[in-house]
C-alpha cells in the first residue's frame, strides 16, 4: 500500500563504555543526521520520507551502518499517525532545546 508522506523513526540503545563504543554510537549519531533524520528526543530520531518506497530506501540504508552492539529498531508510521504524536515537557534541560526541534517542524 502507497502513502504520501511518512516518516521512520529510529530508536536505539548503543552502549558507551569503552572509547571504541563510543566512537561507534557517535558515528551512528552522525550517519542519522547526515541522512535527513532529526533528534526528537535522546536515542529517537526520525526522518521525513516522501512515500512508502522512500521510507523503505532509507530503512534499507539504516540497516547497512547499524553497529555491532546494541540495539536500533525502526518503524514507519504515516504523517497521519505522526501528527497524533503528543508531547510533554517538564523543566526546560540543557540537552534538549525544544524550540529547535519546533523549527525543523516548520521547514516542512
Amino acid at each position: 500500500m502507497k502513502y504520501r508522506r511518512m516518516r521512520l523513526l529510529v530508536m536505539f540503545d548503543l552502549p558507551t563504555t569503552t572509547k571504541p563504543q563510543r566512537k561507534r554510537a557517535t558515528k551512528f549519531r552522525d550517519f542519522l543526521l547526515d541522512d535527513g533524520y532529526y533528534f526528537l528526543q535522546y536515542s529517537c530520531y526520525v526522518r521525513i520520507c516522501a512515500n512508502y518506497d522512500d521510507a523503505l530506501k532509507h530503512e534499507n540504508r539504516l540497516k547497512n551502518t547499524v553497529p555491532p552492539e546494541g540495539t536500533v529498531r525502526s518503524i514507519k508510521i504515516t504523517e497521519k499517525q505522526y501528527l497524533e504524536l503528543r508531547e510533554w515537557i517538564g523543566q526546560k534541560s540543557d540537552w534538549y532545546d525544544t524550540e529547535a526541534s519546533g523549527e525543523q517542524m516548520i521547514l516542512f
